[in-house]
């Protein structure tokens, strides 16, 4: 998987919890990467619908839909994150054996199936919930304290 997923992921749940338009250099500051990728990544995120990007002086990146809409199959789709992939595959399929001959195939067809199920479940997760989950925790801890 290519690392811009989970870029595109941080960018999305920051800009959710902050609730404004963000800065790209803002968004890498919080991210811990360069402004350039930041840009690369929303820029596509953008052509997708899923921020919208504002000039000038108070510009930078806000979410173009709420949270609770965005799910990650949506950025997958946006960047076209592919969650298993291969360079190399086993075997050749010139060979005069059913094994070697096959098993390049038969492992496209599992990394598919594979690549499927998990855009299934990232269907499932949207970045409001991430927001939540990250929070939940902190709203716990910060009762504590004050009890």
């Amino acid at each position: 998987m290519n690392t811009d997923y989970s870029v595109a992921v941080h960018a999305l749940v920051y800009l959710a919890h902050m609730g404004r338009t963000q800065k790209s250099d803002q968004l890498a500051e919080n991210i811990c990467t360069n402004a350039a990728r930041v840009r690369k990544v929303m820029g596509l995120l953008g052509k997708h619908q899923l921020v919208i990007t504002k000039e000038g002086i108070d510009g930078g990146y806000a979410l173009l839909k709420e949270a609770k809409e965005i799910t990650l199959r949506d950025v997958a789709k946006a960047l076209g994150t592919a969650f298993v992939s291969v360079t190399w595959k086993p075997g050749d399929v010139d060979k005069n054996c059913l094994v070697s001959s096959g098993m390049g195939g038969v492992m496209d067809t599992l990394y598919k199936d594979m690549n499927q199920l998990c855009l299934e479940h990232a269907g499932t997760i949207t970045i409001q919930a991430i927001v939540d989950y990250l929070f939940k925790g902190k709203e716990k801890e910060n009762a504590k304290q004050e009890v």
